[in-house]
């Protein structure tokens, strides 16, 4: 019988800390749109706009730092590039969301965004044909990071680059980009970058019952992707893949093509973290060169070595911890927020070397052997 025929039910006998974050992910999936659009706003339990859309981006980056965690915790490519593909699907998200505005832009050109008539464009770019089309713009939210993700891997895996020198390659190629996207002649914005988006498929942004959808829509797609990676990883491909982490030389001696299977699961990882900036963009309301910035990609690296590299549900719990801290410490203590970041990291490297998630299997452990 094929594995994938009985993948669900293996899955909960062998990975029940993974259930458990998919049954909390349902819970919140249909718990925060309840107390959003049914709890009267006098009540203590209304959940805010704010809060919805607060807790929407914490989840577009868990499945970012899932991502992470799938080519780091079980490939043990150490990636400091993600950012560009999360930020290259954010910015075909945007794209579509711009020529959604029409003549409601300050300048009421039918065609051109505003920035362009600003910078006395005559004409819409060629790269910007289509967007106009949801389906097209969904198209692209895939192919974007994964062509980057296809080009740039075929040449450093084959090139049989790894380690320090390809975690340094993967930051160069985010910030190039993040340079060249600040460049107002590139036709994305320059500095600005996109906002003062208007609608989505016809339905306003600003209306509860669309931010809600968008907020449904992220979870759906975060269970999705953690099936996914968790099913890469249980099949006989994962194996192959952990076996080039733990041991590339013999794995490559014994006869499988190590840079094939380095390569697809670059491209998927990096399609995963494009549809994560796609869900984040409308959610949030701005796309900028700046999440192109490789301090956003180190960031995701610290969110999956604090909840647990290798665990793929530790990742999504690191992305939650650590940006919840963020908005809290950021409000309270703004300057005291990277020092405590960095803090945070060097402890968890020093005295939790598998992260939460290994902490709390130690202590498993140990409760059985007693």
């Amino acid at each position: 019988m094929p594995q994938s025929t009985h993948f669900l039910p293996g899955l909960f006998r062998t990975d029940r800390p993974g259930i458990i974050f998919l049954a909390l992910l349902l819970a919140t999936t249909i718990l925060v749109p309840l107390l959003h659009l049914v709890v009267p706003e006098s009540s203590a339990l209304h959940m805010s706009t704010y809060a919805v859309t607060l807790i929407g981006k914490y989840l577009t980056y868990a499945m970012l730092a899932l991502a992470v965690d799938l080519v780091w915790g079980f490939c043990g490519i150490l990636s400091l590039g993600h950012a560009a593909f999360f930020a290259l699907g954010g910015y075909a998200m945007g794209m579509y969301l711009m020529r959604q505005i029409g003549t409601r832009g300050v300048y009421g050109d039918p065609i051109l965004p505003d920035f362009m008539v600003f910078l006395n464009w005559k004409e819409l770019p060629w790269f910007w044909h289509g967007f106009d089309m949801f389906w097209f713009a969904m198209l692209m939210v895939v192919l974007a990071p994964g062509i980057l993700a296809l080009v740039f891997g075929w040449f450093a895996f084959r090139s049989r680059v790894t380690g320090v020198y390809l975690s340094i390659i993967t930051q160069a190629m985010t910030y190039a980009l993040m340079l060249a996207f600040f460049r107002n002649d590139m036709g994305f914005g320059g500095n600005n970058g996109f906002t003062d988006f208007k609608d989505l498929l016809g339905f306003k942004l600003s209306s509860p019952n669309v931010r809600i959808a968008l907020f449904i829509t992220t979870g759906i797609a975060l269970g999705i992707g953690y099936l996914l990676c968790r099913w890469i990883v249980s099949s006989r491909a994962g194996r192959v893949v952990t076996a080039i982490r733990d041991a590339e030389s013999r794995t490559r001696f014994i006869g499988y093509r190590v840079e094939s299977y380095k390569l697809w699961v670059f491209v998927f990882s990096a399609v995963l973290a494009g549809v994560a900036g796609a869900l984040y963009v409308p959610q949030v309301g701005i796309i900028n060169p700046g999440e192109f910035g490789p301090i956003n990609s180190i960031e995701v690296v610290i969110w999956v070595a604090i909840g647990g590299r290798g665990t793929l549900y530790g990742a999504v719990a690191g992305a939650v911890i650590v940006n919840y801290a963020k908005t809290w410490f950021t409000t309270a203590l703004p300057s005291a927020w990277l020092y405590l970041l960095g803090a945070m990291f060097v402890l968890t490297t020093l005295l939790l070397p598998t992260g939460v998630a290994g902490l709390l299997r130690a202590r498993k452990a140990k409760e059985r052997a007693a």
